[in-house]
């Protein structure tokens, strides 16, 4: 079976040692997608997986044309992994979802249903999670609240993946480290509407976590890097020039001041004032390096988002039945690494 030539949906689903899943989840999946009556495809992105969950991907693949299999050359992460999967992505919405059955497919016309009311994005709310509070949730609670008031969206829950975009925001968006789960906030910077809706938070059934407390501690780190691109990115200077000025601004006044006591008063700098005299260099020579920082980022800016030309994931397989070129014949593509941009048509 060959796979629609315009699809509707695609479906997104990053995998690392789901072997065991991944046959319910497709099955729950296709029976879902086949409901809805509309064409779709569904990319399995395995992001290096140690167990043989490309073998079984392999297997689905050769009985179901809707099916675009993908394969990394190692773990990348969560972020490249869904990177991959959304510059194959051709439907003009794409929902993704974990691949542990801890999202349920089910609730993808609820997803699907919110996009069609106008929104640009809309993400799921685990309003009553399962994980182990002191390890999970309570760091989950804390940098969810962090983020919403950072980033200015209003959203109670950003972890989750289980998500649905119109395709020409997603694929603007440039992801690396942890960036997926602040997808909506970037997307709300160039003014995408984003909107949420409940969703159920299953028990893991099969597998282990790949989650931990660790990635707390990136995620905030990747936090401040977010606020920083959302508010100064654009305007680097706004963020160093007045440090730079403060700066510059108290040693030059501190200087004056020494300078009259030197000159007019007669006094000893160096001997009565000397660390005033060592404080005042220091904030003129910090005050400078400031704004120099702030006039660089300023042109780098400038070509920041084109310059970005580094892959973030390479891909070791792909199983699809699109042709590489018109009246080209399938194929299955492999050894193939592609740019965070590259998309199949």
């Amino acid at each position: 079976m060959k796979a629609e030539a315009n699809v509707k949906y695609s479906i997104v689903v990053p995998l690392y040692n789901e072997v065991d899943n991944v046959p319910p989840l497709y099955s729950k999946i296709t029976e879902v997608m086949r409901r809805m009556r509309e064409s779709y495809e569904i990319i399995f992105v395995d992001d290096g997986s140690t167990d043989e969950t490309f073998k079984v991907l392999a297997e689905i693949y050769d009985k179901d044309g809707h099916i675009v299999a993908l394969r990394l050359r190692r773990n990348f992460g969560q972020t490249a992994a869904l990177k991959a999967g959304f510059d194959l992505a051709t439907g003009e919405i794409i929902i993704s979802l974990d691949g542990d059955l801890q999202h349920d497919p089910e609730e993808i016309p609820l997803f699907i249903a919110k996009i069609e009311e106008g929104y640009d994005i809309v993400s799921g709310w685990r309003q009553e999670r399962t994980d182990a509070w002191l390890t999970r949730r309570l760091p989950s609670c804390i940098a969810n609240w962090t983020m919403s008031k950072l980033s200015g969206v209003e959203l109670h829950d950003f972890g989750t993946t289980f998500k649905a975009y119109r395709r020409e925001i997603i694929q603007d968006i440039q992801l690396y480290g942890e960036l997926h789960r602040f997808i909506p906030a970037l997307a709300s910077w160039s003014g995408a509407t984003v909107a949420e809706i409940p969703i159920k938070d299953s028990p893991r059934q099969n597998g282990k976590s790949n989650y931990g407390l660790s990635r707390t501690i990136r995620v905030l780190l990747d936090l401040i890097s977010i606020k920083f691109l959302l508010d100064y990115s654009t305007k680097p200077l706004h963020f160093f020039g007045p440090l730079g000025l403060i700066g510059t601004s108290l040693g030059t006044i501190l200087g004056v001041v020494l300078v009259f006591k030197k000159l007019i008063l007669g006094e000893e700098i160096m001997l009565q004032h000397g660390p005033l005299l060592f404080l005042a260099t220091l904030l003129i020579l910090t005050g400078i390096q400031f704004l120099s920082i702030g006039l660089m980022g300023e042109m780098v800016a400038r070509t920041y988002y084109e310059s970005q030309k580094k892959p973030i994931y390479a891909v070791r397989e792909i199983k699809s039945r699109r042709k590489k070129s018109v009246g080209a014949p399938e194929q299955t593509v492999k050894d193939l690494s592609i740019g965070a941009g590259a998309s199949f048509q």
